[in-house]
């Protein structure tokens, strides 16, 4: 097995970033160290774009373009990728004052692909931020996003399902609001609804069954990161295990129509999978991941990203690439060495970000340092400090 790698990160106009460059000479671990607010987080959100989706933050088109440019941005790299050499490219042109909102445009060896989803022929990237340290005490619409961030690792074509989803409940709540004795349009709308619904919560019980078993072979692997187990909360998801979609589809369509007055009075559509959650516990105490410890939660998370990149592995016979951010800054001693351990067995090409240099001394000589300051990235003459 291999693993996708970035040869060479060109960031023009994108963030704090006015030009930038990142040259790697190898795969493996790379730091990049700096101070807080250098711009180590927006570099990987750059790379986050060249995977299908709205990036690590999630941000708008126009929040990605430097402060000083003209509104247009591109981050692009040079890659070695399940197919080989290749060049990714993201970005938008300047606005011109005519569009409501800037087009994304995505290229592959600077030839134009229909949206960033081309990209995942190429590589698939995996990754872990702050903000998804209260995932699990956090509102059940988080631990959705982060399963279909999940699912979309492993299955480009998710996040068009998920947004037709959504687009369908927008329409038919906006009928039952406008029009709600318009059957023909209700009836219409709910066979798409349905059809759609239950084509999101099968790949979502796919990817969590698929999950499910990596975590459990790995139950040996790593012990300083507790076991997780994790089940997919709602009755389309677990009817899926012994009955056909159709006849899901089916039974949706016949609960969308016995509650459109009970949606319409409360103004949004109250079942179906938009609202499943994904939930976690910690097997080795047997308690839910919200009830652990602040740490234990964060080792947690770092367990089921670990799982899920040996997963895209073995589905794909490629690594992913990783981006983790601030991971280590709050983990033990014992935690960090076992991290970088599990890192180093994956194989895999992995971005760490971190304001103190000194906490990855323990991989010095195994990892490729690069200081950010103010918009500069540059290689560290003096390597890593113990």
């Amino acid at each position: 097995m291999s693993a996708a790698s970035i040869r060479r990160l060109t960031l023009t106009n994108f963030r704090s970033y006015h030009a930038a460059q990142v040259v790697l000479d190898r795969a493996g671990l790379v730091v990049l160290t700096g101070a807080n607010g250098a711009g180590k987080t927006n570099l990987i959100e750059a790379i986050s774009l060249l995977a299908p989706g709205r990036g690590l933050r999630r941000a708008t088109l126009e929040e990605l373009a430097f402060s000083e440019g003209d509104g247009a941005w591109a981050a692009s790299a040079e890659i070695e990728g399940m197919l080989g050499l290749a060049t990714l490219g993201t970005g938008i042109d300047p606005p011109t004052g005519e569009e409501l909102a800037p087009a994304r445009k995505c290229r592959i060896d600077r030839e134009p692909v229909g949206s960033a989803a081309a990209f995942a022929d190429h590589l698939r990237v995996v990754w872990l931020t702050p903000a998804m340290d209260p995932l699990f005490n956090g509102p059940a619409s988080e631990r959705r996003r982060f399963l279909d961030r999940l699912v979309l690792a492993v299955d480009a074509q998710h996040s068009s399902r998920v947004a037709a989803l959504e687009r369908s409940l927008r329409s038919r709540n906006r009928l039952l609001e406008d029009s709600p004795g318009d059957s023909p349009w209700l009836d219409a709308i709910e066979h798409e609804t349905a059809e759609v619904a239950v084509a999101v919560a099968a790949a979502r019980a796919e990817t969590v069954k698929r999950l499910s078993t990596a975590l459990d072979a790995s139950r040996n692997e790593a012990p300083q990161f507790p076991q997780a187990q994790i089940l997919l909360q709602g009755w389309m998801e677990e009817l899926l295990q012994d009955r056909s979609a159709i006849e899901i589809e089916d039974q949706y369509r016949v609960r969308l129509k016995e509650n459109r007055a009970r949606d319409a009075a409360a103004g949004r559509t109250l079942d179906g999978p938009h609202l499943s959650d994904l939930a976690v516990s910690h097997a080795g105490k047997n308690i839910p991941a919200a009830d652990a410890s602040t740490g234990e939660q964060k080792a947690l998370l770092i367990r089921l990203v670990l799982a899920h990149a040996n997963l895209i592995k073995q589905m794909t016979g490629f690594a992913p690439l990783l981006l983790l951010d601030e991971v280590v800054a709050h983990l033990d001693p014992t935690r960090r060495e076992a991290l970088y351990d599990a890192l180093l067995s994956l194989g895999a090409q992995v971005w760490m970000t971190g304001a103190d240099p000194v906490a990855f001394g323990a991989i010095s000589g195994r990892a490729q340092l690069f200081v950010v300051r103010s918009g500069t990235v540059q290689p560290s003459p003096a390597g890593f400090p113990h």
